[in-house]
């Protein structure tokens, strides 16, 4: 059973924008989930629906057993959610706002999970330190210690590493995939598609608030992937030769380098061909390299309508 549930959920305002449309999504538990969309997306919309910030127009949202809108409480009681904006209380000390979030859900104090939390995040030497001392990596990882404090199932973080530092973001993903390994299912939205490409077990697209896509990441990569075959010339060209317009070349490196982009779900790469036709026109390579198109490169494709 999913942890997670959205079926058919819609999200209109007064002002008669459509934020999403008939979203379904079920998010399997212990899964690192990304959610990938261009601003405006719906991406925020959804993730505030399910954490019980914003009121859907219709539809139904279950989260570890319990409904969103029947059983409230115990829903919200599952989700820790990291929002992308640093709001925080300036002038109370780490360990207590860690601590008194845990209280907000009803969990009886425990400091020794609040000390493993903290330790975790490099937060234990700060934790006397009030907030507004502290940098905006570690107020960013303070949010992330206040959605941990009470325990919970479900972890929403909201553009996660938007605006820190590569030290922190490599932190970040370490903490995730331990937290997913203690059972954790985390679903992030990014806009470092790299983040996705290097967690996520399963993506998901959202384009113009529905769902356009949902894969795991490796069968995405492969079936969506176009991949590039690089010649390096023994000569370097200053045109690609007409008679080779049919491959559709492309020069690179001062005219060193022979690029040729194809699709990975071809039955024929058109590789022998294009050696042959090489090979007519007396054009000659001293080495080869293959590229795959990266998780940014599809990504892009999806979001601007080119690939389905």
């Amino acid at each position: 059973m999913p942890i997670i549930s959205i079926a058919n959920l819609s999200k209109t305002y007064a002002s008669g924008f459509s934020a999403l449309k008939g979203i379904d999504l079920a998010i399997e538990r212990g899964e690192i989930f990304a959610l990938l969309g261009p601003n405006g997306a719906g991406k925020s919309t959804l993730i505030n629906i399910v954490c019980g910030i914003v009121t859907p127009s219709s539809g139904t949202v279950t989260v570890d057993g319990h409904d969103i809108a029947g059983d409230y409480r115990s829903a919200r009681r599952s989700i820790g959610l990291v929002p992308q904006e640093l709001t925080t209380d300036a002038f109370e000390t780490v360990w207590n706002t860690v601590s008194f979030s845990r209280g907000l859900f009803g969990m009886k104090p425990d400091p020794a999970h609040i000390e493993r939390v903290l330790r975790a995040l490099s937060l234990w030497d700060k934790r006397g330190n009030r907030l507004m001392t502290l940098s905006g990596g570690m107020k960013r990882r303070v949010l992330i210690a206040k959605a941990l404090s009470h325990e919970p199932r479900v972890l929403f973080l909201d553009e996660p590493t938007a605006g820190v530092d590569v030290e922190l973001r490599q932190d970040m993903w370490r903490l995730v995939r331990e937290l997913r390994d203690q059972g954790v299912t985390v679903i992030l939205t990014t806009h470092y598609i790299e983040e996705a490409e290097e967690m996520a077990d399963r993506i998901g697209v959202i384009r113009g608030g529905q769902i356009i896509l949902v894969e795991e990441k490796a069968a995405l990569m492969h079936q969506l992937g176009r991949k590039r075959l690089i010649l390096n010339l023994q000569a370097p060209l200053a045109a690609v030769p007409e008679d080779l317009d049919d491959f559709g070349l492309s020069l690179t490196g001062e005219g060193r380098e022979l690029v040729y982009t194809y699709d990975t779900k071809a039955e024929r790469t058109g590789i022998t061909g294009l050696l042959t036709a090489l090979a007519a026109a007396g054009i000659t390579f001293s080495d080869l390299r293959t590229e795959q198109s990266s998780l940014e490169d599809i990504f892009v494709g999806l979001v601007s309508g080119e690939a389905a």
